[in-house]
């Protein structure tokens, strides 16, 4: 099915109207000061939060890195957009889409679209009034490494390559080769990809604020996504003996083997070919406290970024006019599950970060537990500038929440993954696709056998329930539990239903 949306571009642009700050960060799970986590050091989200609500059960419909944001961007499902990996396209299956920054630049907005929004190879042209990227940098600038010990890895895996007649040359013109998964350099913010771009957001601002037309600019940080190479004053913020280990590092207990073993990122680093599979022994605690350390360390870089884009709101005198968003694409393991990575659909993978601050969000400083999605994000900030929110949006609009973050709301919200594209081999003999209900109390997951051909579930061929008030780690399945069958089977409905359940309460 093709959703075709249209927006009538505004003849004038009401130069009061909001400008929008988008924050998306990659592979960012809820361990922040304002989530909870006293370890992490994260005071310039904080403050962030500080100023507005901070929802603390948000969940992305697909814990991979492309289906989430293209469903967040698109306000769909991933059902309805066909994308499940990290390869598709959702132009190709509706190219006419109206997406979140599209509809504001259909609008009269200067929406601009720096750093990793939409997936990094997959950067959607329609969206942006420009796209600006930094010279010198890959055009994916992950593997950016600046010690000896990785460049020489690098540099032997390229001629090794040159030789093999193969190629990996990013759009431009640069190698994209991964060397060890953690980096610590005596170096400038501004020596990585997200420190330099936010400089460069710096001088967008200053731009910005001399023109009429509001604007969408979003600055999506790559960090703390792989490798964690991150100045080395952010790594001396810890004591790595010190930090805390996942306390459940096993599979959960009578679920099916394969719903764990999504993840494989991490073991295609030089340093991570060891790693075992969750089904296996747990790491090494020296290697779980390196990358727990590296994981930290880069949530720690990224947040100083953001701590120097609300400086320069506040600087030029905007930040009242400003809307502020930042989210998390995904959740990642620390070795919960005995995993790292993501790419299930736990909740440790699809609980997620999002907080929206600044201009027309009435509560402040204030957490609210409602159940919400990503799909929600695109008709909020429709509604806060006042727009018409699209019909075709399968998302909620949570203005309501920002003045009144205890308010009843959804009655469950949506995951799906799409296993047998990811993890070990014998994964990826046969697709599976899981569906996943998470509602106040219960996360419930159908897995099904998938047609890649047609694009079409199959047969039922297990099930997950977790009950969140005795185990919310999610340590033990209870789907043969006889005494859960009537919750099950309600489940089942509502699960099956789809979206349509997850609408507000009356």
């Amino acid at each position: 099915m093709v959703i075709i949306a249209y927006s009538c571009r505004s003849k004038q642009v009401d130069p009061s109207l909001p400008n929008i700050l988008f924050i998306p960060v990659d592979d960012l799970r809820p361990d922040l000061g304002c989530y909870g986590n006293t370890t992490i050091l994260s005071p310039n989200i904080d403050r962030l939060a500080a100023d507005g609500v901070t929802f603390t059960r948000t969940y992305c419909q697909q814990s991979v890195c492309n289906p989430s944001r293209a469903s967040l961007l698109t306000g769909l499902r991933p059902d309805s957009i066909q994308v499940w990996d990290l390869y598709t396209s959702f132009r190709d299956v509706v190219p006419d889409v109206l997406t979140l920054p599209q509809y504001f630049k259909q609008n009269g907005y200067t929406t601009i679209g720096l750093g990793k929004t939409f997936h990094n190879n997959i950067p959607d042209t329609l969206s942006w009034t420009r796209k600006p990227h930094i010279e010198g940098y890959p055009f994916d600038p992950d593997a950016v490494y600046l010690n000896e010990e990785n460049l020489k890895i690098q540099e032997a895996k390229k001629q090794k390559l040159i030789a093999a007649g193969k190629n990996r040359i990013d759009q431009l013109g640069h190698w994209y080769i991964k060397a060890n998964a953690i980096e610590i350099a005596d170096a400038d913010d501004d020596t990585y990809f997200d420190g330099a771009q936010t400089t460069l957001t710096i001088h967008i601002l200053n731009d910005l604020v001399k023109q009429k037309e509001p604007f969408f600019l979003s600055v999506g940080y790559y960090r703390p996504h792989l490798p964690f190479n991150a100045p080395k004053k952010y790594w001396d913020l810890y004591d790595r003996a010190s930090l805390p280990l996942a306390q459940n590092q096993f599979p959960p207990e009578g679920s099916p083997d394969f719903a764990i073993h999504g993840d494989q990122e991490l073991r295609s680093y030089d340093d991570c070919h060891d790693l075992p599979w969750p089904t296996e022994e747990p790491w090494d605690e020296t290697r779980q406290r390196e990358l727990i350390h590296g994981y930290y360390a880069s949530v720690s870089y990224i947040d100083a970024q953001v701590g120097r884009l609300l400086d320069e709101l506040d600087r030029l005198g905007i930040r009242e006019n400003t809307i502020v968003v930042l989210w998390g694409d995904h959740g990642w393991k620390l070795g919960e599950h005995n995993g790292w990575c993501k790419m299930t659909n736990y909740e440790i993978d699809t609980r997620v970060p999002m907080i929206f601050s600044g201009y027309g969000v009435e509560a402040k400083d204030r957490h609210s537990s409602a159940l919400t999605e990503f799909v929600d994000i695109y008709p909020t900030l429709c509604e806060m500038t006042g727009y018409a929110i699209p019909d075709h949006l399968q998302g909620t609009s949570l203005v309501p929440l920002l003045s009144d973050p205890d308010k009843s709301w959804k009655k469950a919200a949506f995951s799906q993954f799409l296993l047998g594209r990811f993890g070990p081999p014998e994964t990826r003999k046969h697709e599976r696709m899981g569906y996943a209900i998470r509602t106040d109390r219960y996360r419930y997951v159908e897995w099904y056998s998938w047609d890649k051909e047609s694009k079409t579930r199959g047969d039922l061929l297990s099930g997950e329930l977790f009950d969140h008030e005795s185990d919310p780690d999610e340590n033990l399945n209870l789907i043969n539990e006889t005494s859960y069958e009537q919750t099950i089977a309600a489940l089942s409905r509502q699960l099956n239903l789809g979206w349509k359940y997850a609408l507000p309460k009356d």
